[in-house]
C-alpha cells in the first residue's frame, strides 16, 4: 500500500469511497452523493503543504483518503486544521486509516500546523480509537446537533496540539 497526494484523476474513486458513507452511515452529515466535479474541487482546495488531500492506494485501487481543511475562516485560526479520514468499507481494519493518518500528521507537523481537530459523529468506536491512537483527546460533545436517517446524532470533537 502506498500513500500519496490525491490527483484530479482520483476524484471518482475517492467519491465512491466517500459516497458509501454519505448513503449508508452517519459518519458524514452530507445526505446527497458527491459527484466527480465536487470531489475535484475539494482536491484542488488542498493545494498547499498545510491543507493536504492524500490517498491510500493498494494494487492500483484507491482504498481510502484523508485530508485537512481550514478549521474556520478567520485569520487567527490559520494554524488550525480540521482532519478527516475515510476507508473503503471492505478495507477497514487493515491499517489504511493508520497509514493515511501517519502521513497526514507528519505533513502537518512539517507544515507548522499547531492544532488538528476532528469531528466524530457518535457512536463510532472505530473512529474514536483511530483518532486517540494519534494522540487526540476528546474536548467537546454536542448533543443532537445533526439529523440523518430520521434520528438525532451527537458529535464529539477531538483535538491534538502538534507543536508544544
Amino acid at each position: 500500500m502506498i500513500v500519496r497526494e490525491a490527483a484530479p484523476a482520483d476524484a471518482i474513486p475517492i467519491a465512491c469511497v466517500y459516497n458509501y458513507y454519505v448513503e449508508s452511515s452517519h459518519c458524514t452529515f452530507e445526505v446527497s452523493a458527491v459527484n466527480e466535479i465536487e470531489m475535484r474541487r475539494r482536491i484542488a482546495e488542498s493545494n498547499d503543504e498545510r491543507l493536504r488531500f492524500i490517498v491510500a492506494e493498494d494494487a492500483g485501487l484507491i482504498v481510502g483518503f484523508a485530508n485537512c481543511h481550514p478549521w474556520r475562516a478567520r485569520a487567527a485560526y490559520a494554524r488550525t486544521v480540521e482532519i478527516s479520514v475515510y476507508v473503503h468499507p471492505q478495507e477497514t481494519g487493515k491499517g489504511a486509516g493508520s497509514q493515511l493518518y501517519r502521513e497526514l500528521f507528519s505533513g502537518m507537523r512539517a507544515a507548522d500546523v499547531h492544532v488538528a481537530i476532528a469531528g466524530i459523529s457518535l457512536p463510532n468506536d472505530a473512529s474514536v480509537r483511530l483518532h486517540e491512537k494519534f494522540g487526540m483527546k476528546k474536548v467537546a460533545h454536542f448533543s443532537q446537533v445533526g439529523r440523518k436517517f430520521d434520528r438525532w446524532i451527537d458529535v464529539g470533537h477531538w483535538q491534538v496540539v502538534l507543536d508544544r
